[in-house]
């Protein structure tokens, strides 16, 4: 009985020995490259470069591996991601997916008011959707659809962007259609709107 009691333990006690070993090994990948960029808590070295904090595991998985494969296209991120295999990304994805993401004060009330009425109701003028049927009440997303809640206001703006501009096509198509409809104006007010969300 003590055996099968001893046994009956280290059965539950090993995927908690195996996350443990993912996460350090994500620490270890965070503390050798990916701190200089996104900070060693996934919070954003600047203005720049996305929060990855709180960010759904799996979509940062799968932005590491279409990075990797050149599906979506970057400058630096090739070079950052080509040794990693793909249990260093989903580690790394349930690294920061863990992290705190507090929210940024907002600087303009009445541009992030707007935004909250263009992500809730979608904007009229354009035909733009209402953001909030695939980002969710909070702009947390899914395991397919970003975190937008609590991000950089110009690293999402610059992504829309991307999207209408059809620069970015690794993701849902979907947005391509939205993104460009939308006015630079309605942009910014989403963007400034959705990183005051925690």
């Amino acid at each position: 009985m003590k055996a099968l009691a001893v046994c009956c333990a280290l059965v539950a006690a090993s995927p908690v020995l195996a996350e443990d070993a993912e996460l350090a090994r994500a620490r270890k990948i965070v503390a050798g490259t990916c701190f200089l960029c996104h900070g060693v808590q996934g919070e954003s070295a600047t203005e720049l470069f996305p929060r990855l904090a709180a960010q759904n595991a799996e979509y940062i998985a799968k932005q590491l591996a279409n990075f990797k494969s050149g599906e979506r296209k970057s400058e630096i991120m090739p070079r950052m991601v080509g040794a990693l295999t793909p249990e260093d990304m989903r580690a790394l994805g349930m690294y920061f997916s863990r992290q705190e993401s507090p929210p940024h004060p907002t600087t303009d009330a009445r541009l992030a008011e707007r935004g909250r009425v263009i992500y809730r109701k979608g904007g009229a003028a354009t035909e733009v959707a209402a953001c909030v049927g695939c980002h969710g009440e909070r702009g947390h997303g899914s395991a397919q659809l970003p975190r937008l809640a609590g991000q950089v206001a110009s690293y999402l703006a610059a992504q829309i962007r991307n999207f209408g501009a059809r620069m970015r096509t690794n993701d849902n198509a979907v947005m391509h259609t939205i993104a460009e409809k939308m006015t630079d104006d309605e942009i910014r007010a989403v963007a400034e709107y959705l990183s005051g969300l925690d």
